[in-house]
């Protein structure tokens, strides 16, 4: 068998001068794959059928085999001449063909020039939009497809039902289900599958899972979509137990499954099993897999095990911007807030470009380490950022300040925002709250109500919070009262909330038939308020039962032995101060070593009670005893009741000196020019004796000292404090 090949001009030519010459099957499919293959696709020839040679699977190969646009014009401008510009099978090739390539325009002009498409047609455009992600042309074509008379097959739907998912469009998402009912495509398994990563990537969960339970063959797909479903709506522990369903099929795990599992593992803190995961994916040969690597940093950082993120981290070959998301955040959020900004100041300096979770996880980072002048950069760097107006971002930033102890920069950011949601709104109430700005926080609560806002349940945590640090009871107590009115049932937060407000008012009675009357079981929150307001009102008896309760609930807290012990020892009831230690002795705990941080010039310097290993440390003590003679000249008598333990009054008194809080304070007087703000943040409450003195200190040095312990803010200044000594 042979075949004629004619030059091109023979048929582009008026006087065609026509050559041909007859080669050898074999030599011709030599000739097609060097066509195919050449760098640049030469139609300089075509071939002449003499044998029956099929145009449609020669042009079709052609297509396939295609590596630039420009063969793509060749061919096409050669359908024409060969009169195919309207094989509808070849022009849905060509379609295909150019929006693999990313040439989407093109695939749309070649479309559009197709008079009366059929539906195979309709399906490659379709699939061309998609595959692009212009999922909202995806759906204006689909629209279009029905409007012109063409009815959908099962290779049209996948791609809608994407294009839906990715757009969280719920109603057209319904819409298009009713349509593929409709159609009669309803049980099958492609269209199923996007029917449910649809429902779950749109948040509804419960219609995902019903569609799921009407599989007949559930394929790892059908498995993943409904497992990734569970775990990305915050139902990890479902998500788990389908998993195990899983398991006990013939259905084989592949990659896509396991980035899921591993974020549902991170998710319930549940280190042992993700570990035993973790080996299962090194023995199907995924670790090198990067969208594993990026659930595993996640999962060790969730779980704290930051070193072994870390690891992850940093064999990644590329940079991922959700890996170093997953790095940032994992430090942030395990007390590793230094590590996580100086990440966060790598990552900009490699000249990656952070997202919104990035910039926000920082911000979270600099809220605990306390520093105002790293704030104050992480607000710069936003300003000058395309986040400047980010809503989400700009929350963050307003945490930020609150936490680093200006609350006024927060509630700049806050006037400043052009969009305003309620967990903004929230964040400055939250902000107020804990600096004791009660009437401020109310205040803004009502210019909520008159924007439009509805109040959520973290709105009312921080309107609590606010009046139960201000004494303003009977505010607090009409505003718990009125959360149903929003549809809003109180957790154990809110009535933690409420009895703190009655206890630390003096109302223990009244906080006591409080808790009894709840609706909901009483949580640790709960107790563990009755029994703080106990200690400072010495109500021995109803702290003794509030701990009981608080011992068979959380049995290893130290906090709960500590203020037990507390209570004892403002009491004087030494013996049972003894009984206490005996008892965490037992159990194995001891008590959280108190520390203050203070910033000076930027740089922050940690304090422990009685520390005397700073550099400077004889002239911190030195000024320690000026401080001293200079509070007793004035006539400040120490609260010696503070100290718990059986010493003797000077022995007490010299315990109080040296408390973490006093060193921070010394140093900050001797490390800084007059008039200079101290900054100083405590891990622990701060007691009673060190509040009156650094009161009666912050007038003596004519100095404003703000001191965050483990409850809120103190802002101490010409001899008074804003809490009014209600705290």
């Amino acid at each position: 068998m042979a075949w004629k090949l004619l030059s091109l001009s023979a048929l582009t030519t008026k006087s065609p001068k026509v050559t041909s010459f007859e080669i050898p099957t074999c030599l011709f499919l030599k000739f097609i794959k060097h066509l195919c293959s050449s760098s640049v696709l030469n139609l300089g020839h075509v071939v002449s059928l003499d044998h029956g040679l099929n145009l449609d699977s020669f042009y079709a190969s052609l297509i396939d085999n295609s590596t630039h646009k420009r063969h793509l014009d060749q061919i096409h401008n050669q359908l024409i001449v060969s009169g195919l510009k309207h094989n509808g099978f070849l022009i849905t090739k060509l379609v295909n063909g150019s929006s693999n390539l990313g040439h989407i325009c093109y695939a749309r002009k070649l479309f559009d020039e197709f008079s009366h498409p059929d539906v195979f047609l309709w399906n490659a455009i379709i699939r061309g939009y998609s595959r692009s992600n212009l999922f909202r042309n995806t759906i204006e074509m689909y629209g279009l497809m029905r409007r012109e008379g063409v009815d959908p097959d099962g290779f049209t739907f996948p791609y809608v039902l994407k294009a839906c998912t990715e757009l969280l469009d719920f109603r057209l998402s319904c819409l298009v289900h009713g349509q593929v009912i409709r159609y009669g495509f309803g049980p099958d398994v492609f269209v199923q599958n996007g029917l449910v990563a649809m429902y779950a990537k749109c948040g509804n969960i419960g219609m995902a899972r019903v569609v799921f339970d009407g599989l007949n063959d559930r394929t790892v797909v059908s498995w993943t979509s409904i497992i990734s479903g569970y775990a990305q709506n915050g139902e990890a522990l479902e998500a788990l137990r389908l998993f195990n369903q899983m398991r006990n099929t013939d259905v084989k795990l592949d990659w896509i499954a396991l980035v899921s599992i591993v974020r549902a593992y991170g998710d319930v803190d549940d280190l042992e099993q993700g570990r035993s995961l973790h080996g299962c994916i090194i023995k199907m040969g995924f670790e090198d897999e990067p969208d594993l690597l990026i659930s595993l940093t996640a999962f060790y950082a969730k779980c704290g095990q930051v070193i072994v993120a870390r690891s992850f981290f940093d064999q990644m070959k590329t940079s991922s911007v959700i890996m170093w998301n997953a790095m940032i955040s994992g430090y942030a959020k395990n007390g590793h807030a230094e590590e996580a900004v100086d990440l966060f100041r790598e990552m900009i300096t490699r000249n990656i470009k952070p997202d919104s979770v990035t910039v926000r996880s920082a911000a979270l980072a600099s809220a605990q380490v306390g520093s105002l002048k790293l704030a104050q950069w992480m607000d710069d760097y936003v300003s000058k950022s395309e986040y400047a107006s980010d809503i989400f971002v700009n929350t963050a930033l307003i945490d930020m300040y609150a936490k680093c102890g200006n609350v006024e920069s927060a509630r700049i950011v806050f006037d400043r925002a052009s969009e305003k949601d309620v967990i903004m709104w929230s964040a400055m109430i939250m902000g107020y709250g804990l600096h004791g700005q009660g009437w401020e926080a109310i205040n803004l609560y009502h210019a909520m109500r008159q924007a439009g806002v509805c109040p959520n349940d973290v709105t009312f945590i921080g309107l609590l919070t606010a009046c139960n640090h201000s004494g303003l009871v009977r505010e607090g107590w009409e505003l718990f009262h009125c959360m149903r009115g929003f549809g809003i049932e109180p957790r154990n937060e809110h009535y933690s909330c409420v009895v703190d407000l009655l206890g630390r008012a003096g109302y223990l009675d009244q906080a006591y038939d409080f808790i009894m009357k709840m609706s909901i079981e009483p949580g640790v929150s709960v107790w563990g308020a009755l029994l703080s307001a106990c200690k400072i009102h010495r109500h021995v008896t109803l702290g003794e039962y509030a701990a009981k309760k608080l011992f068979s609930l959380d049995p290893y807290n130290t906090g709960h032995y500590v203020q037990l012990s507390n209570l004892y020892a403002s009491s004087r009831l030494w013996d049972h101060v003894a009984h206490v230690r005996v008892l965490m002795r037992e159990k194995g705990l001891s008590k959280d070593l108190g520390y203050s941080v203070i910033e000076i010039n930027g740089k922050l310097q940690v304090f422990h009670v009685g520390d005397k290993s700073h550099p400077r440390s004889d002239e911190i003590y030195n000024e320690i005893q000026r401080l001293e003679r200079r509070l007793k000249e004035i006539g400040f008598v120490p609260h010696t009741e503070s100290v718990l333990h059986d010493l003797n009054y000077e022995e007490k008194e010299e315990n109080l000196n040296i408390h973490s809080e006093r060193i921070a304070v010394a140093y900050g007087l001797i490390s800084t020019a007059p008039g200079t703000i101290l900054r100083i943040t405590k891990n622990l409450r701060a007691c009673v004796n060190c509040h009156s003195a650094i009161k009666l200190i912050s007038k003596l040095v004519e100095r404003e000292i703000i001191v965050r312990d483990a409850n809120r803010f103190h802002h101490f200044k010409d001899g008074l404090c804003s809490c009014g000594d209600y705290w």
